[in-house]
């Protein structure tokens, strides 16, 4: 057996795997090593946000966790009582999925088996070198040592990742200060609401459906308890205690599914490049688990570096598009420690002034505007990347406010006037070119690379506005668009 790839992924969860379907359906050989000898059994990551169900969807396997999930169209911010409102969003899922990320898992995996992975656990990683033409991974399966090359790697071992300290990249951010208990409980007085925030002089707590019509996920902070470790013991016990002194009853919780302890520890790795191996989900970025958005960040992450690294091993994008992964996504894990922290803040204040400002930043939820800002935020939908993957001689002034930002699966309507949608031609992970007007250039030898779709004049407005043709991203967002009469156009290798 081959012991030579084209890329060797390091941890196989959700961020992981995905970034190993995105190789694999691109054709790269892939290898995915994981310590773990079974797949991850715990709930742990409930929610499934917007953004994230439209990656599936741009791969066409959305139903496939729709139909095992609860979708719920309001979530929390911080724990405040007015609910965000994703209904009011442009996207074909305005809501998030309730899914415990065990089933997440599973389904992800299993689309990396049909796209042909190598999926190997009991693999213990210790070591991970480069030089100028390879990466070489070793460790132990067992007794037996292994060791495998690859022209890339990454690191998508989580908030410990060995690849991460191996490439000695400071994980730099906040100590933790504050403990969270979370646990997936039946309910025997369960209350009337099934999505419920409520903090008081007595903690925090947080209640929602775990999407499998039985279980709940409950989340609570003990205003009188001191300052625990998340090695420290934690009971059903402890859990009803807390939730019944916030509730102000007992709501007879039993059956624990899970039950688990969590800090407001946030970090960040200095980069997520380093020569020839990468850096995605935890082990790029760790965060209160306040807002759902640690894993889907991380499948997001995932996303955004599986195209650009089977463009440069296909010899498609010079080596250069690699930075890019860094630049645009850093900023978002950045974004997310803030908002997470901030979350965490509403959360874990008590006092007679914090209360005050939940109802006052509730009181502003209210206001539309303002609930549509985080529902954007929260929901990844408000992602954008502000700089142009490709330069052009010509002036890009024009392009502000288009280029790098993420298209919902509109309808099209095609130049024979059959009506389709966008993301059917991005299922191939290839790059689409949706054009009004044939031009000489749109003739060029990418074809093979791209999916030209001619559509038919004045039908699309809705999507191209006043554009001759816009170029899509594998993963969804605009790269480039040209107006009527502008024959500047992108390269790209044969």
């Amino acid at each position: 057996m081959s012991n030579e790839f084209d890329v060797i992924v390091i941890g196989a969860g959700p961020v992981g795997l995905w970034l190993a379907c995105e190789l694999a359906l691109a054709k790269v050989k892939v290898l995915v090593l994981e310590r773990r000898t079974e797949r991850v059994t715990q709930s742990r990551a409930l929610t499934l946000h917007g953004r994230t169900l439209e990656v599936f969807a741009l791969r066409g396997i959305a139903e496939r966790f729709l139909s095992q999930g609860r979708p719920n169209p309001g979530f929390f911010f911080g724990g405040l009582d007015t609910l965000l409102d994703f209904s009011t969003l442009e996207s074909r899922f305005p809501f998030t999925l309730f899914l415990p990320q065990a089933t997440t898992e599973r389904l992800i995996e299993e689309r990396a088996l049909e796209l042909g992975v190598d999926i190997r656990r009991g693999h213990l990683v210790e070591q991970v070198e480069q030089n100028a033409d390879s990466v070489i991974v070793g460790g132990r399966n067992g007794e037996t040592p292994f060791g495998f090359a690859a022209h890339y790697a990454a690191g998508a071992d989580g908030a410990r990742s060995m690849v991460r300290q191996a490439l000695t990249i400071d994980f730099v951010g906040h100590p933790a200060r504050h403990a969270m208990t979370l646990a997936d409980v039946a309910l025997d007085a369960p209350p009337e609401k099934p999505v419920l925030t409520l903090v008081n002089e007595a903690g925090g707590l947080v209640l929602a459906p775990r999407g499998d019509g039985v279980h709940h996920r409950i989340g609570v902070i003990d205003a009188s308890s001191p300052y625990l470790a998340p090695s420290a013991p934690v009971s059903l016990a402890e859990v009803a205690a807390c939730a019944a002194r916030i509730f102000g009853r007992d709501l007879l919780p039993r059956d624990p599914v899970w039950i688990s302890r969590f800090t407001d520890e946030s970090r960040l790795a200095e980069c997520y490049r380093k020569g020839r191996i990468f850096l995605a989900g935890d082990a790029a970025h760790i965060n209160p688990p306040m807002g759902g958005q640690g894993m889907n960040v991380g499948i997001q992450d995932a996303m955004n570096l599986g195209w650009k690294l089977a463009s440069v091993i296909h010899g498609t994008a010079s080596d250069e598009i690699l930075d890019s992964y860094q630049s645009e996504r850093r900023p978002i894990g950045e974004a997310l420690q803030n908002d997470t922290l901030a979350q965490f803040a509403l959360f874990s204040a008590f006092d007679p002034p914090a209360l005050a400002l939940r109802r006052m930043l509730s009181g502003f939820l209210r206001v539309p505007e303002v609930n549509r800002q985080l529902a954007d935020q929260l929901s990844g939908f408000g992602v954008a990347y502000p700089e142009p993957l490709f330069q052009a001689e010509h002036n890009w002034d024009h392009l502000k406010g288009v280029s790098g930002h993420r298209l919902s699966d509109g309808d099209l309507v095609l130049r024979d006037g059959s009506r389709t949608t966008l993301y059917r031609y991005l299922q191939e992970g290839r790059w689409v070119l949706l054009q009004v007007v044939a031009t000489e250039s749109d003739a060029t030898p990418v074809r093979d690379a791209i999916n030209v779709v001619s559509l038919a004049p004045g039908a699309n407005d809705g999507l191209l506005g006043n554009f001759a043709s816009m170029l899509v991203r594998p993963d969804g967002y605009v790269a480039h668009v040209r107006t009527v009469g502008n024959a500047g156009g992108i390269e790209f290798a044969a």
